[in-house]
């Protein structure tokens, strides 16, 4: 009988274990979610960052921007990834949410081969978002039909974009996709097609990268602001998020990430910008 009951003991004390290294792997789960333009960099820095914290849980996924924003602010994740500054959302209250700027991401207008064109004006890549302009040959290219591929409502890729370009004016209605991936694919495609991506997705000699007003797309000409169509990655979390999302969120800022992850992906280090952008969309020199 005492041997039955010590063994009774024995089961419940392990089964007790069990319950308290599920929670711990729980507790130590970070969960990143929002958008789909951080998610490249997100990805790979959470598995880098499992190498070297095994008991560590990173779980990354899309959804975009104004997804990440409301799922971190709900307390339904720890982690909100985000193109667009909390305070120009609807719904969110950004004093609630703490910032970390993590990273600069271009962003590139992109068409398909067939179409002719290398080079737009900023004026003429507005007048296309418009429907101002409907046909390739008003730009200089061949006589062909202009099929415009937007990014889906909630994307800060496309409230940059439509901030920086569009300025206030009201984009044509057409088909709408959520990720860079999707659509890169859509315009490699599809002749005719124009649209936008993160400069990072933006590696593939079946589209073709338009410069505007001569300027072309890349992280050098991001520093200074001489390419203007770009974006915080912003990380927003609680104002006091847990150990583990702390710990996650100071790797994310370490050099092991700036100094090299984030310019072998293709983003640019927040280290390296000679100007800031605030939520207004206003340009300043860095120290000013």
């Amino acid at each position: 009988m005492k041997k039955h009951h010590f063994g009774g003991i024995v089961i419940l004390l392990f089964l007790i274990g069990l319950t308290l290294t599920a929670c711990k792997k729980n507790d130590a789960k970070v969960t990143v979610v929002g958008s789909s333009a951080m998610q490249l960099l997100a990805e790979q820095a959470g598995n880098d960052y499992r190498l070297v914290h095994p008991n560590s849980n990173i779980v990354v996924q899309g959804g975009g921007s104004g997804t990440g924003l409301s799922q971190v602010q709900a307390g339904a994740v720890q982690i909100g990834a985000s193109d667009v500054f909390a305070e120009t959302q609807k719904g969110i209250d950004a004093k609630k949410l703490r910032d970390h700027l993590i990273a600069v991401v271009g962003i590139v207008p992109i068409v398909n081969k067939d179409v002719g064109i290398k080079n737009l004006t900023t004026k003429q890549l507005s007048d296309i978002f418009t429907g101002k302009i409907t046909n390739w040959r008003q730009v200089g290219g061949k006589n062909e039909a202009i099929t415009v591929i937007n990014r889906s409502k909630g994307s800060g890729t496309r409230s940059t974009f439509e901030e920086i370009i569009l300025k206030k004016a009201k984009p044509i209605r057409s088909q709408e996709q959520d990720s860079n991936g999707t659509v890169k694919k859509i315009v490699a495609s599809t002749p005719g097609t124009i649209s936008y991506i993160s400069l990072p997705y933006a590696n593939d000699k079946n589209i073709q990268k338009l410069s505007l007003n001569n300027v072309v797309a890349s992280n050098h000409n991001i520093v200074d602001n001489s390419w203007t169509l770009w974006s915080y990655e912003h990380m927003y979390t609680k104002l006091n998020p847990n150990k583990q999302t702390r710990a996650f969120i100071k790797y994310m800022l370490g050099k092991k990430v700036q100094d090299d992850l984030v310019s072998k992906i293709g983003y640019l280090s927040i280290n390296k910008m000679q100007v800031k952008r605030d939520s207004n969309n206003q340009i300043s020199k860095l120290g000013n």
